[in-house]
């Protein structure tokens, strides 16, 4: 087996510890061949048919004991033996910070939960981003760097709520003060220096063929699922839980990564459901990667902001994003929300929707260029974007409020065999956009 998958997997893949992924029978085709490639080349780890309990290495899982050593253990083991998957046997393990390796799946089995903790000692420096911005903080809750071949899989739960009397903190002023001095990523260290910034909650940092299937995030105090600088992302089945969000919680967030595939998951946020970033400002054009070839199917959106959101950290880029069959629940304000300034630059292109319904907050697109109204020298790109096959029930504004900037036009927005009703305001705001087309599409019964 070569690690890639096909279109029969994208609607229920599966990962039993063992081997091998399961295929499912049924799957409906993607609208776009170039989403199909994309989820072809995409490749998904494979592990060796070997297992390792965590009770094998001391942890006690009862709900007050420390197993951060434990789980460090088994983790390493498994690494050293050339891989497997270690498994969370039912019961609350208490620890702090969980470092993946190479060929390495953490599996959870149903009544599993890691438990985060409160002491911050155990959550040791890490380099990260931070709003797009590199820095050294805190060790997310599960994190890993340069690794490949990795895995968090199961119908288990981690739950962040113990972190709560540290991972707090939102000083990103000082952070962009010390990129403005020249100071390097490495010397950017949160930790001790009188200013604080949290933590996200599963972050991959610079590895290649990584899946997130099955699992159940809980509490989490920032970005949820916050790959960043990957290759080859998988999120199969996951359910991130709005009712235990905090403010600024995007469920996920895939930052200047390239082949990412969002499938069959329940994306509840206290902010955006999934947010594409690329870094931001001066920091951002130094590391100038984009975020690109993602494709999302097949999901339940329940955030309070963008169903899909690109930026506002958007200074590498953002292009080849595919989103099919999502269902936009409660009070998410917009399908697609696009932002980004002259401070921040940047791109975001060939952005496309089909199959989208459901209740919006607001519209059903939003392209904003002038974000908090921040100005510089950086003039960011919009589009092409195409919307198709979507309807509404409910629309809080104008169904589209799209602008570009005088300089730089919207590139393209076309609408196709669309239905929304229950549009507040019927007048769409339309400025600075070339190649503007609505075909067999209506609002509240009228032809647009």
């Amino acid at each position: 087996m070569d690690g890639g998958f096909s279109r029969r997997w994208l609607i229920k893949g599966g990962l039993v510890v063992a081997a091998s992924p399961l295929l499912a029978p049924t799957a409906p085709a993607l609208p776009w061949p170039e989403a199909e490639d994309i989820v072809a080349r995409t490749k998904r780890p494979v592990f060796p048919d070997r297992t390792f309990s965590m009770l094998d290495f001391g942890a006690k899982g009862d709900g007050k004991t420390d197993d951060t050593a434990a789980i460090r253990r088994a983790i390493d083991t498994a690494s050293a033996r050339g891989g497997g998957h270690v498994v969370v046997p039912k019961g609350t393990f208490v620890t702090g910070a969980v470092y993946l390796k190479s060929n390495v799946d953490l599996h959870l089995v149903a009544g599993a939960v890691l438990a985060f903790g409160s002491d911050a000692s155990k959550f040791p420096n890490v380099l990260t981003r931070y709003e797009g911005i590199e820095c050294v903080n805190r060790s997310p809750m599960i994190y890993a760097y340069k690794e490949s071949n990795i895995a968090v899989t199961g119908k288990g739960t981690l739950d962040a709520a113990g972190t709560a009397s540290w991972n707090k903190g939102k000083d990103r002023e000082y952070l962009e003060s010390l990129v403005a001095k020249g100071i390097p990523a490495e010397k950017r260290i949160i930790p001790g220096s009188g200013h604080a910034m949290r933590s996200t909650f599963v972050e991959p940092y610079s590895c290649d063929t990584v899946l997130i299937e099955g699992i159940t995030l809980k509490n989490p105090m920032f970005w949820q699922l916050h790959p960043t600088l990957c290759r080859n992302v998988t999120i199969d089945g996951v359910r991130t839980d709005a009712s235990t969000a905090h403010s600024n919680t995007d469920a996920c967030d895939p930052e200047s990564c390239d082949h990412v595939v969002i499938v069959n998951s329940r994306l509840g946020a206290h902010d955006d459901n999934i947010a594409l970033k690329a870094g931001r400002d001066a920091d951002g054009r130094r590391i100038g990667v984009p975020c690109q070839n993602i494709v999302v199917a097949n999901c339940v959106m329940d955030g309070n902001w963008g169903a899909i959101t690109c930026g506002s950290e958007q200074t590498g880029g953002i292009r080849n994003v595919y989103a099919h069959k999502l269902t936009v629940t409660g009070e998410t304000k917009y399908g697609l929300y696009v932002k980004s300034n002259t401070l921040r630059g940047g791109f975001t292109e060939n952005v496309n929707l089909h199959g989208v319904s459901g209740t919006f907050a607001r519209s059903v697109v939003y392209v904003l260029p002038d974000y908090n109204g921040q100005t510089g020298a950086y003039v960011p790109r919009f589009g092409p974007f195409t919307v198709s096959d979507s309807v509404s029930t409910e629309c809080g504004q104008a169904a589209f409020d799209v602008r570009g900037l005088p300089g730089s036009h919207v590139r393209g927005l076309r609408v196709s065999d669309c239905r929304f009703d229950g549009v507040a305001n019927t007048e769409n705001t339309l400025k600075h956009v070339d190649d503007l087309r609505f075909e067999n599409t209506t609002i509240n019964g009228d032809p647009v």
